[in-house]
């Protein structure tokens, strides 16, 4: 497709990390929004959005290089390429989970009303985000004959991420894309119908990304890591996150929901 969008003399911008960066900004625009809707303090949550922003970059890296490590090991010079990946998805997720949690915590916020208001973000952030793998040519899927199928051109593509070039592939960048719109849409939907409580949207979306993930992952083609043979790392962990996330869901449904301190409360501008 379009890996490069353009050269500024010796700088060359990458369609992946114009829409990373899209992606992020976005995602936390509108987890500002929400969280103004719902009283909560807005400077809070855009530190920790910065956080999360930065703890996703470290963490979507830091899996990839334990799923290749074989390949690192033997190529050490490798490792300066990860500048251009975005890494695993799952690994940027857990680290900025682990992050938020530990913010919250500190800063005494209402930790499920909180992760609530983060989710659609999160899922408005990975739709734009998988644009930029289709521009690029990463996270491709396997050769195929199906009519929507999508054959890439661009040398630089395979350049990159290895891409393979003149050969028909599931675009599973848009499976993932379409499949988060639609958990985005469920999610916005859905957050105020039956009986809601503290922490259903978070664990709502992690439970159907869990399941439409490990679904995808079956027509994927690009190396990945495997944890057995026939399950790459992110079936394995969507396998954990699934199970884990229903049990959230039924163990809040039958908690009361957690008090909002004072340091939700709209704090006074910095200098």
């Amino acid at each position: 497709m379009f890996p490069k969008l353009l050269d500024l003399g010796p700088l060359t911008v990458y369609s992946y990390g114009v829409l990373l960066a899209a992606a992020y900004l976005g995602g936390l625009q509108l987890s500002l929004v929400r969280a103004k809707q719902r009283g909560l303090d807005p400077a809070r949550v855009m530190d920790l959005g910065i956080y999360i922003i930065v703890s996703a970059l470290v963490g979507a890296k830091l899996l990839l290089v334990i799923v290749d490590a074989d390949h690192f090991l033997r190529e050490p010079a490798d490792l300066l390429s990860l500048a251009r990946s975005g890494g695993v998805f799952y690994g940027g997720l857990i680290l900025a989970v682990l992050v938020g949690l530990w913010y919250v915590r500190k800063h005494q916020l209402p930790t499920w009303r909180i992760a609530d208001v983060a989710a659609p973000g999160i899922a408005f952030g990975h739709v734009v985000g998988r644009f930029g793998c289709f521009l690029a040519g990463c996270c491709y899927g396997h050769e195929t004959t199906v009519p929507w199928a999508v054959t890439f051109t661009n040398p630089l593509a395979l350049e990159n991420v290895g891409t393979p070039l003149g050969v028909p592939l599931h675009p599973t960048q848009l499976y993932e894309a379409g499949a988060e719109a639609v958990i985005l849409g469920l999610l916005l939907a859905l957050e105020h119908k039956g009986r809601p409580f503290p922490g259903r949207t978070f664990w709502g979306y992690m439970l159907v990304y869990g399941v439409s993930r490990f679904v995808i992952e079956f027509f994927r083609g690009d190396p990945r890591g495997m944890v057995v043979d026939g399950l790459s790392t992110s079936q394995f962990i969507s396998l954990l996150i699934v199970p884990l996330s229903l049990a959230m869901l039924y163990w809040l449904s039958r908690t009361p929901a957690d008090a909002t301190p004072a340091a939700s409360r709209p704090r006074a501008a910095r200098a």
